[in-house]
């Protein structure tokens, strides 16, 4: 099998730009996530291929750095577009082009970032997203998706579930067994980064029901997703890991919850990773300043 990915780069590394949406620079990571996203929504899988594919080619077609495409750096950004708008509207024959576009520009934002050393993890995404939803609610008429409009029912409350949930609605997948296989994709990657981030959705389960979130949303995985994702970046085998993955995780959903209470971003599609992305610049800048002053 690996010797079919030789053959044909290209494929590796729309794989591999799937699996960056955990920082996971793995094939077989992105094809379960794909997986995953297709068992929810078929539109979904096309969003998210037509989306990666479109960011990876531009990257190649503008020829940046090519260790840089092999690790799918110009593919996760894209591929959240994707999945994003197929999730948020109906698609029609506008929300495609958008995709296509969307995963385009994303890449070239990610481009800048990179260029100038700037870890801005999903950013481009975010900031993608927003303006297209803000765009196409104010001045197109194009309905929400039936996955948007419909009542989502939880299952019956597991502890187990509401982990596996968070991972799931990294990528908008509600499902149970989405959930479940996105562990598992990042398990085979990084056991570390699966376990850490395991136990940032039970810390983000956590702290929201202790704030008076919705039960019934945090057993569906919205208040941890954000979690999942700092945990990741955080993850290793060192002893001092656990202590900024913790330190990661609190200010990620102190940041979620407190968008969340106040409504804020709600004309644009809600907080999306944006929490993560925060939260993750913050301890980074923390982290940075400690070992400023350790090593003096």
């Amino acid at each position: 099998m690996d010797k079919f990915f030789n053959k044909i780069p290209f494929i590796d590394n729309v794989l591999k730009g799937i699996g960056q949406i955990m920082l996971q620079e793995n094939r077989w990571t992105g094809l379960l996530f794909l997986i995953g996203i297709f068992m929810g929504s078929w539109q979904g899988g096309i969003a998210v291929l037509l989306s990666t594919v479109a960011g990876t080619y531009t990257a190649m077609m503008l020829k940046y750095d090519q260790s840089e495409i092999n690790a799918g750096l110009y593919g996760f950004s894209a591929a959240l577009v994707g999945v994003a708008l197929s999730f948020v509207f109906q698609t029609t024959i506008v929300i495609w082009l958008l995709i296509i576009v969307g995963g385009a520009l994303a890449a070239v934002i990610q481009h800048f970032f990179i260029k100038n050393k700037i870890p801005v993890f999903t950013f481009p995404f975010i900031i993608i997203t927003w303006v297209c939803v803000f765009v196409l609610h104010h001045f197109t008429q194009i309905p929400p998706s039936e996955m948007m409009s419909a009542a989502v029912e939880p299952a019956d409350y597991d502890d187990f579930l509401t982990c596996t949930n968070g991972f799931g609605e990294v990528i908008f997948q509600g499902g149970v067994l989405s959930g479940i296989i996105f562990f598992i994709a990042v398990f085979i990657s990084s056991p570390a980064a699966a376990l850490y981030g395991l136990a940032g959705s039970v810390l983000g389960a956590y702290i929201s029901h202790m704030n008076g979130e919705a039960i019934d949303e945090i057993h569906l995985g919205l208040f941890g997703f954000n979690a999942v994702l700092s945990a990741i970046v955080f993850s290793g085998f060192k002893k001092t890991d656990g202590i900024w993955v913790l330190l990661a995780v609190v200010i990620t959903v102190i940041i979620d919850d407190m968008l969340i209470d106040h409504n804020v971003l709600s004309e644009v599609g809600g907080v999306l990773t944006f929490p993560f992305v925060a939260g993750t610049w913050i301890t980074l800048l923390i982290q940075k300043l400690f070992l400023s002053k350790t090593e003096k």
